[in-house]
């Protein structure tokens, strides 16, 4: 029974953890790197065709932006995740299918006009999205799901995105039962729409997150809607654009929450009308999943709103962008609005296109109202960058660059001391993931002297043993290198998985009866026959 570290150790994104029981091999999140890849991560231990079970907290990118990635190097088994997860993750995981191919087009067609550059191959393609979407398995909010003899779960709402969960995994291998928490990320208390997290009385082992483990949220709860409203009013008496990049799940929805206020308390004199753009169709997909899981997830106003036939994310002046030529047409026009599109960190997406039309003009606001990681272009613009590239052009930062201060989904270092102090008694130990280098080293620090945690920070590939409570293997950071020219093709990497996938099939598959063998075989040798060169 082990537990190993793969993503998001040390490091804020790429969330993936690995556990192994009774012969059974699973992930708890498989998510993609964001940013400045600080640290490598090791492999997964096992070939992706084997991996039989993935658990996700949450459906951002971060914790499982690489599903179609491992489906595509042969993972067929099942992703169990709560209702709504399982609804986002189903827009989510095809939006970013479409970047990855979008992206490789635009640097395929740059690359037939210089000679230096080489063609790529998108990470992974619809289709891989749409297999693994297939393998979702939808479960509710406090129900203990048996996944197989070795293993259960419990999803708990933690308050961080729609849908998003604490899960609790009960292990058992020869007639020995151990529990492990993952917290998933935290959310913030008093969140307009969601719930507080909710606590979790006991485990063994706790594997919980750190991205805000150095930081405090303002002691008064922000006043977001005289705040916003302030910066609308100033920006549009200039005659200039609020462009806000927002994250299109859970972000965007919580700003359309504020802005309905705005404009129903007529904060904004003089330019009360004033229209609001979404322009991220998914951010729209989005928004309608939050209306159909509007009565198990909302909570506090929002739910009282939704109780009394109101829309909290929905008011006139509203404007919703699909197409290409929709998303074109708002910086055509000259009446001063609101911009909000994806994605949150300005790292892909039609935001790099408002930014082109809105970053150089002086009467226009940026407004970022999200964690900015470390080497995305928001968190350049955000730190004081005096120029930017965009589409192969340099920019002037001329616009006024504003923060909805404090305005997270994630809990500050509070916030998370009050979950991890919330068992009913202390866990064997923490495992302190998913925050910057400096951070988890820090925040396992204050568990441990000022709580009395038993905490422990691991690097990527340490390897935990749930039985014996020890480490089998303390990995040390390995900083990241720049890759080699003439490294494998993403490709040709996927035919390598393939291969690997039929190896493991065919190891499986003994004792079979001798017909069915020859038979498999005679298929191998005709499909070897027909690619011989």
């Amino acid at each position: 029974m082990k537990l190993i570290f793969v993503g998001a150790a040390h490091e804020v994104t790429g969330s993936c953890h690995y556990l192994e029981v009774g012969g059974k091999h699973i992930l708890v999140d498989c998510g993609m790197e964001q940013g400045v890849n600080v640290f490598e991560n090791v492999p997964l231990p096992v070939d992706e065709g084997l991996i039989d079970y993935v658990l996700l907290t949450h459906a951002h990118i971060d914790h499982t932006g690489l599903l179609p990635l491992l489906y595509a190097k042969g993972f067929r088994g099942q992703v169990y995740a709560t209702d709504a997860t399982a609804d986002l993750c189903s827009i989510m995981l095809r939006d970013c299918a479409h970047i990855q191919m979008m992206e490789a087009e635009w640097k395929n067609r740059k690359a037939k006009r210089t000679e230096s550059l080489t063609s790529v191959e998108p990470l992974y393609t619809m289709e891989d999205a749409e297999g693994i979407i297939k393998r979702l398995v939808p479960c509710h909010y406090d129900t203990e799901v048996k996944v197989c003899d070795e293993m259960v779960i419990r999803f708990s709402d933690i308050g961080h995105l729609l849908g998003s969960a604490s899960i609790e995994v009960w292990l058992t291998e020869e007639g020995h039962t151990k529990k492990i928490v993952f917290s998933g990320d935290v959310g913030n208390k008093n969140d307009p729409l969601l719930h507080n997290p909710i606590p979790t009385k006991t485990a063994d082992y706790v594997v919980m997150e750190s991205t805000y483990g150095d930081r405090l949220h303002s002691v008064e709860h922000p006043d977001y809607v005289h705040e916003l409203a302030a910066i609308l009013k100033e920006t549009f008496d200039r005659g200039g654009n609020v462009v806000i990049p927002s994250f299109a799940v859970g972000r965007t929805q919580e700003l359309l929450y504020f802005l309905r206020k705005v404009k129903e308390d007529r904060l904004v004199k003089g330019h009360e009308n004033f229209p609001v753009y979404v322009d991220s169709p998914l951010a729209v997909e989005a928004t309608e999943i939050f209306q159909e899981n509007r009565m198990e997830c909302f909570a506090g106003e929002a739910l009282e709103l939704v109780k009394e036939g109101i829309n909290p994310i929905s008011f006139p002046g509203l404007k919703l962008s699909i197409t290409s030529d929709e998303s074109k047409e708002i910086n055509f026009n000259d009446t001063p609005k609101v911009i909000i599109s994806a994605s949150g960190m300005c790292e892909a997406g039609r935001i790099r296109h408002h930014l082109k039309h809105n970053l150089w003009r002086p009467e226009c606001t940026v407004l970022f109202v999200g964690y900015q990681a470390v080497g995305t272009l928001g968190r350049m613009i955000v730190d004081g960058v005096d120029e930017v590239k965009l589409f192969g052009e340099s920019i002037q930062v001329r616009a006024r660059i504003k923060k909805l201060a404090g305005m997270s989904g994630h809990a500050d270092k509070n916030g998370l001391i009050d979950w991890i102090c919330g068992f009913e008694e202390k866990p064997k130990k923490v495992f302190i993931v998913h925050g910057e280098d400096s951070v988890c080293a820090g925040f396992a620090e204050c568990l441990k002297i000022e709580y009395g945690q038993r905490t422990y920070a691991p690097y990527s590939g340490t390897v935990f043993d749930l039985l014996s409570g020890k480490l089998e293997y303390e990995a040390m950071p390995v900083p990241v290198k720049k890759k080699a020219k003439g490294a494998l093709s993403t490709v040709y990497a996927r035919l390598l998985a393939a291969a690997q996938r039929l190896l493991n099939m065919v190891k499986r598959i003994e004792g079979m009866p001798n017909k069915d063998m020859a038979k498999f075989a005679d298929q191998i040798n005709s499909l070897c026959d027909k690619w011989e060169r």
